[in-house]
């Protein structure tokens, strides 16, 4: 089962994608802030980040530096109101997936999802021996 934290200081918005994961299978963790999605993803036990760029404590843009600092590999979905990310994103091509920008509609963020995971998990394999 995959499993995907939702980095997330909105709770209406955190909600909402928390419950609209649920119901498609997914197991799920909320952080509220920058610390909390730090800490989770360095678990080990989550195959997605969906990270708002605009936490409390440690922003978006510090939680993936000090991932990529720790070698800590997570595939990455930024969902965040900022409309161009583009001046920081090439720092992290490698980790970022893909970028969705708020509003958005939870069936597109479902489909990113979807294919992230699968090549996730097509590179995963292939790599295995």
């Amino acid at each position: 089962m995959d499993r995907i934290i939702i980095a997330e200081d909105e709770e209406r918005i955190a909600a909402f994608i928390n419950k609209g994961l649920q119901k498609n299978g997914y197991h799920t963790a909320i952080a509220k802030d920058g610390e909390q999605a730090l800490h989770l993803a360095r678990s080990e036990e989550f195959d997605l980040l969906l990270l708002d760029l605009g936490l409390p404590i440690k922003d978006g843009w510090t939680v993936l530096a000090e991932l990529e600092a720790s070698s800590h590999d997570l595939a990455t979905i930024i969902v965040s109101a900022q409309d161009d990310p583009s001046t920081h994103l090439p720092r992290f091509r490698n980790r970022i997936i893909d970028y969705i920008s708020k509003p958005f509609r939870f069936a597109d963020l479902l489909e990113r999802i979807t294919i992230c995971l699968r090549q996730d998990n097509s590179m995963s394999s292939s790599t295995r021996v």
